[in-house]
């Protein structure tokens, strides 16, 4: 899942339980950390690593706009060109 002009890594990570599946962080040198729980089925990860390279690929870090709207569309996969 290759996005244009960013960088990315990821990471496995044991949270504390199972209702998160994964988050995004801008790092200082505009790259990007992608933790995923390590809790989660092989197919659960790729799921949640999706979603958090769709706020990667919308800039969500950078738009003022409603949260709840921008996980709607991260949950919301990019029509395959």
């Amino acid at each position: 899942m290759p996005i244009e002009g960013s960088d990315y890594f990821i990471y496995l990570v044991d949270f504390p339980d199972c209702r998160a599946g994964g988050m995004v962080t801008p790092n200082d040198d505009g790259t990007f950390s992608v933790y995923l729980n390590a809790r989660l089925s092989r197919g659960q990860q790729l799921t949640s690593a999706a979603h958090e390279c769709r706020h990667i690929a919308h800039d969500d870090f950078y738009r003022d706009e409603d949260i709840a709207e921008m996980e709607r569309q991260a949950d919301t996969p990019s029509p395959r060109r």
